[in-house]
């Protein structure tokens, strides 16, 4: 087997990509990624060591976060890129390393209840590394391409014989890598949290503890939800409290006359920087799938210059960029293939990457990227051609429905509003996620949408018509602002005065597609939240037995069909 990859909803046959990934990742590309997963957990080995006893070394906060990011499905396909982030954490990992020796870090023989990497520690210094029984992610090493090369092959997913194990281990390790790039764009805008590291590196070194057994790997999966609904609020302080809360909008889908930008992803500092520096250069502005809500920002209203959304989902940028005649800034994952068309208007920013595409680096010290070569290309193209007409609504975040609270209330309390529907996550490329439209068309007219992510373009476009004025589909942004779903779930849960959010009218039926919808789904289950739907497929990281933990303790189940899920999820 050339390489094995399951991590996202799109595995070949619902188990796994074995010579080159649905999403068009290669077997070099796949093997370096594994390896810096590799290299990070043992990276996490010394650094769990270190937080022990004081020693916080920030740059490796900051790597492990952004190697994690990087290895999400469709962020970033430039091999080069891999390979340096595996020398650099080689070089972390013996400075961490170095700091413990340093500190002469030991522990107390008398704790019976050590665990393994505490009994590794107790000698620790005393003796040379390779008689410490470290974990070999702890003391490999090597400079050497072809050596990389070698030990990838024997480091990914496979390397876990135990099927039940493995599927623990890496459920935990997407949930991470989900929960990575929720942490990473707050800390863009300046804001981060120091547990969230202790247990992202906490949850690294336990995949390669050979003596934790389901029971303990279950356990810091549940717990890795709860980091997650951490990071998701840190995330949303992080960007209400720079952009303000959103508000309910109107948002334009048609076109202008003006050449533009369209910018897709999720990293609303780069839209930021974007649009300072396209004003009054009469370039304009459009957002791309996840970058919408956006719109909805009162920071971003002020630019008369952010013109709209031009497009939809991720899978339809192929086509879509094509259309839009000027440059594309990609500022996150979620890119595919260029084709030749449009690969010389294509940039990519942050931890995105594809090879052969225009990278636009981080300012230094602090400062703004520069834009300056996007803009002048935008001068030079023609204005975008129109795929549609007419506006969406969006903006229901959390404040926003908050505010609305009373009407929703006696909305339910009237009967007006029989039922809610969690459907937030991801939108593909498969054709069976056209069930989703199917569902939303046919749900009851007493029913409400609440959603977040890209899923939502199978639905936010169709005529849904609203309740006593509240629409039908409330969109709370991107797939990160699932947190105000979450919010919103508790703060209905404290005005009915009920004492378990199941016992809400609200069903759950998700669609997942990466690790980011990994993190939300062990949200929900850390927040207690029962009989959660998942679709268009269960997952192919998950074994039957562990399958089995999650219907039996969970109520976790797949999708069928529109008409009888409906029928189910009315009737219960």
């Amino acid at each position: 087997m050339s390489m094995f990859c399951y991590q996202c909803q799109e595995a070949a046959n619902c188990k796994g990509c074995t010579v080159k990934g649905m999403c068009g990742k290669t077997e070099d590309l796949a093997k370096a990624q594994d390896l810096l997963i590799y290299i990070t957990k043992g990276i996490s080995i010394f650094s769990v060591k270190a937080r022990e006893n004081g020693i916080v070394n920030k740059e490796v906060d900051n790597f492990i976060m952004e190697s994690l990011f990087a290895t999400i499905t469709n962020a970033n396909f430039d091999k080069n890129v891999f390979i340096e982030r595996i020398r650099k954490g080689l070089s972390l990992r013996e400075e961490v390393k170095q700091a413990l020796l340093k500190a002469n870090v030991k522990l107390s023989n008398k704790d019976e209840n050590s665990n393994w990497l505490k009994k590794i520690f107790n000698t620790f210094g005393l003796k040379k590394e390779e008689e410490l029984n470290l974990p070999d992610a702890a003391i490999w090493f090597s400079n050497d391409i072809k050596a990389f090369n070698e030990k990838a092959g024997k480091v990914g997913v496979l390397a876990t014989e135990n099927e039940d194990i493995r599927s623990l281990r890496e459920l935990l390790t997407y949930g991470l890598k989900g929960m990575a790039a929720y942490v990473k764009h707050a800390n863009n805008l300046g804001y981060d949290e120091e547990g969230i590291h202790a247990f992202t590196q906490k949850g690294l070194a336990a995949t390669l503890d050979d003596s934790l057994g389901a029971d303990e790997l279950v356990a810091l999966v549940l717990e890795c939800g709860k980091f997650g609904v951490d990071a998701m609020a840190l995330l949303d302080k992080a960007n209400t409290s720079s952009y303000g809360n959103p508000e309910i909008t109107k948002v334009n889908i048609g076109v202008k006359n003006n050449p533009a930008i369209l910018i897709s992803g999720h990293d609303l500092k780069d839209i930021e920087e974007l649009l300072k520096q396209t004003e009054g250069t009469g370039v304009d502005v459009y957002t791309h799938s996840e970058m919408l809500p956006a719109n909805y920002y009162p920071a971003f209203k002020k630019y008369k210059h952010l013109v709209g959304n031009y497009g939809n989902a991720w899978w339809k940028q192929n086509e879509e960029f094509q259309s839009f005649n000027g440059p594309i800034l990609m500022t996150t994952n979620c890119i595919v293939t260029p084709r030749d068309s449009y690969k010389d208007r294509l940039y990519t920013t942050g931890v995105t990457g594809f090879e052969g595409v225009k990278h636009i680096v981080n300012g230094r010290n602090g400062e703004s990227k520069d834009f300056s070569i996007i803009i002048n290309q935008a001068k030079q193209c023609a204005a975008p051609k129109e795929i549609e007409k007419g506006e969406i609504v969006g903006g229901f975040a959390h404040n926003q429905v908050i505010a609305l609270a009373d009407k929703i209330v006696d909305a339910v309390k009237t009967g007006a509003i029989k039922r809610f529907f969690v459907m937030a996550g991801c939108d593909g490329r498969m054709k069976s996620r056209d069930y989703y439209t199917e569902f939303a068309e046919k749900l009851p007219k007493d029913a409400v949408i609440l959603t977040a992510g890209c899923a939502k373009y199978k639905y936010n476009k169709l005529d849904l018509g609203n309740i006593g004025g509240i629409p039908r589909v409330l969109d709370a942004g991107q797939c990160n602002d699932s947190y105000s779903l979450v919010v919103i779930a508790l703060k209905l849960k404290e005005v009915f005065e009920l004492d378990n959010i199941n016992d809400l009218p609200i069903s759950y039926n998700i669609a997942w597609y990466e690790q980011k919808a990994v993190i939300v789904l062990l949200a929900l289950l850390h927040l207690g939240v029962k009989k959660i739907h998942l679709g268009p497929t269960l997952p192919a990281f998950l074994s039957p037995n562990i399958v089995k933990v999650l219907v039996d303790n969970f109520g976790i189940a797949g999708i069928t069909n529109a008409d009888d899920d409906i029928k189910m999820f009315m009737e219960n």
